[in-house]
């Protein structure tokens, strides 16, 4: 990721104290972001209506969620500050807290593949599968040829089809099948629309050099060729609490990962923790989380069993090492991002100029959220610290409004009793002393 002028800096002191509108102000500030762009977080309701209704079917309204910003993130030595649309308390808070250790470490180090998507054609009705994998191959550039006739403008950016590949089953209840994959370079889009044109166009030439027939024609979201990473490395320093030392810490975190590795029960919820992360990011600037998600899962089981997305390791200089690694397919140009008002508001908070640069600050979320999740578990236990933010939406819950809630939630995560129930009881209280 290449460096470039954006936030100076994403360490934002005392944010958590502020207004939302203080709080969206100093974002604006912080990211040069117009008075336009600013006006559209000034009141509720920032899609309208009439935008939905070109969006999707039968729209009746809209939906909203809270959108927030995870603060302190230096990746690849550039600082960012993150939009992120999830209505879950704690994940914004465990993110920005990570993150702030880790730049203290020297940040997250990212990279990615190129941006290659597959488009998968099914071919049906053949009695010689292997002889037809060779007549496909045999006209590789003719059929790479009709595929990029669709596209030009992707063709003159850098991308299209890069390539095919054959994949044969001689043996499927329904008798031989044959796929065929075009891999394309879809450039700054996450490429479904453009991966699903080309198979489309190829399929009467691939039926004419096989004598099959074509059936579906579809992209496939195992991106498994559009890769994004992320590592830290931290030190025990760093990691040091008052209860327990970092040393001791970097030993349960990695105990904890090793129990995610080997137990699919513990890595379901491991991985969701992950995507806990990288959802909110996607949803925040118009990407497809349904798809990322399908992707992440089988690429936790690509080894024959299902396991953890990311790595802990202690290295030998005694430091916390942790990876992550998973397909990535978004992107920054096309459909809801460039639709949605606040996608594109999201997208300029990030300052980003590519599709790989978005794919990495995901992974980045996915690491940080990770290491928060397993930290607590591995020490305090994850109810502390949710259940203390949690408290807020219980303090809403039992009536509470406007000061009152920030009142009773404080009461309740001190107490570590909260219920709605005790909730009532306490703003009972506070109204009528």
């Amino acid at each position: 990721m290449k460096a470039q002028s954006g936030v100076a800096n994403s360490r934002l002191e005392g944010f958590r104290n502020l207004t939302p509108q203080q709080r969206w102000r100093k974002v604006v500030e912080a990211t040069g972001l117009g008075e336009d762009e600013a006006a559209l977080l000034a009141e509720p309701g920032a899609l309208p209506v009439e935008t939905a209704d070109g969006m999707i079917e039968n729209v009746v309204g809209t939906f909203e969620l809270p959108l927030g910003v995870a603060a302190n993130f230096t990746v690849n030595g550039r600082d960012y500050i993150i939009p992120m649309a999830v209505e879950e308390p704690s994940i914004i808070a465990a993110a920005s807290f990570m993150a702030r250790i880790v730049r203290g470490c020297g940040g997250f180090e990212t990279s990615v593949t190129p941006p290659l998507m597959r488009a998968q054609v099914q071919i049906v009705g053949l009695s010689d599968p292997h002889g037809a994998r060779l007549k496909i191959l045999a006209e590789r550039d003719r059929i790479i040829a009709a595929a990029n006739a669709c596209d030009k403008v992707l063709v003159e950016l850098g991308g299209g089809c890069r390539d095919i590949e054959v994949h044969v089953f001689p043996e499927t209840p329904g008798g031989a099948m044959a796929v065929m994959h075009l891999i394309v370079d879809v450039r700054d889009a996450m490429g479904a629309n453009t991966v699903n044109t080309m198979a489309e166009r190829v399929a009467p030439l691939v039926e004419e050099l096989t004598s099959g027939t074509v059936r579906l024609r579809i992209l496939s979201n195992l991106a498994d060729l559009r890769l994004a990473r992320a590592r830290v490395a931290i030190t025990p320093d760093a990691l040091a609490a008052k209860e327990l030392s970092g040393e001791e810490i970097i030993d349960r975190m990695v105990e904890a990962y090793r129990f995610a590795a080997i137990d699919p029960y513990r890595a379901a919820t491991h991985n969701k923790g992950i995507m806990n992360g990288i959802d909110p990011l996607i949803v925040a600037t118009g990407n497809d989380w349904r798809a990322i998600e399908a992707g992440a899962h089988v690429w936790a089981v690509r080894k024959g069993h299902y396991t953890s997305l990311t790595t802990w390791e202690k290295h030998k200089d005694g430091r916390l090492v942790g990876t992550l690694e998973l397909p990535m397919a978004v992107g920054i140009v096309g459909g809801a991002t460039k639709t949605h008002p606040l996608a594109k508001l999201a997208l300029k908070i990030l300052n980003i100029s590519s599709a790989a640069e978005l794919a990495q600050l995901c992974v980045a979320l996915g690491l940080a959220q990770n290491m928060a999740a397993i930290r607590a578990l591995a020490t305090e236990g994850i109810q502390r610290g949710h259940m203390a933010l949690h408290a807020r939406n219980i303090a809403i819950v039992a009536g509470a409004v406007g000061a009152e809630i920030e009142t009773v939630a404080r009461e309740l995560a001190a107490n570590h009793d909260v219920r709605v129930e005790r909730a009532r009881d306490l703003l009972e209280a506070l109204r009528h002393p």
